[in-house]
């Protein structure tokens, strides 16, 4: 092989491989490169809940939601609903409750760098105000294999709510495929 044939060769290979790494990572967030390799943090699932009175005063009754999985506007509204908040009231004192808003509309879907962030924004209609990231269309389309039996009926998981449950790397904000365990069913292996 001659010296401008191997450069021709690997030039295509180059190519092939950058175009192959974006097919692997477009649904599995770390993708099958970025697994051997490492990504750049900015890349991966969400933002991870780094607020401590968000941890405390809404990690203590459930899961801590990213606030990258919603748009600004759904954390406001949350936040000014709080007296009637899924069944349950949840008032804070105003100064905390507007401090934990202030942090929710910073890290938002649409304030957000990060990848699934991004992707949650571009499956949303514009004007959307979910309240319920389970709501959403990008939540709905990556969920729509599971069967009720697997989530709902499954007494280890309960409701679609409970990420962590299945998701065992939530709290980092890492929703990745290969880290799915279905409780009762085991690792999840999308088809």
């Amino acid at each position: 092989m001659n010296r401008k044939t191997l450069v021709v060769s690997m030039l295509l290979s180059t190519a092939m491989l950058a175009a192959s790494s974006t097919a692997f990572s477009d649904d599995d967030e770390g993708g099958f490169f970025s697994r051997w390799f490492g990504e750049r943090k900015h890349e991966v699932g969400v933002a991870p809940v780094e607020n401590p009175q968000y941890l405390e005063e809404c990690g203590g009754c459930h899961f801590p939601y990213q606030p990258g999985l919603l748009p600004a506007r759904s954390w406001t509204k949350m936040m000014g609903g709080l007296e009637e908040h899924f069944g349950e009231n949840a008032e804070l004192p105003l100064d905390d409750a507007r401090a934990i808003e202030e942090y929710l509309v910073k890290n938002a879907a649409d304030n957000s760098s990060y990848k699934r962030s991004r992707k949650i924004m571009k499956y949303m209609r514009p004007g959307e105000t979910p309240l319920r990231i389970s709501e959403t269309a990008y939540f709905i389309k990556e969920h729509d294999e599971l069967s009720r039996r697997m989530v709902e009926e499954n007494p280890q998981v309960e409701s679609f709510s409970r990420c962590g449950s299945c998701h065992t790397q939530a709290m980092k904000g890492s929703f990745e495929e290969h880290e799915i365990n279905i409780p009762g069913f085991g690792q999840w292996e999308d088809d």
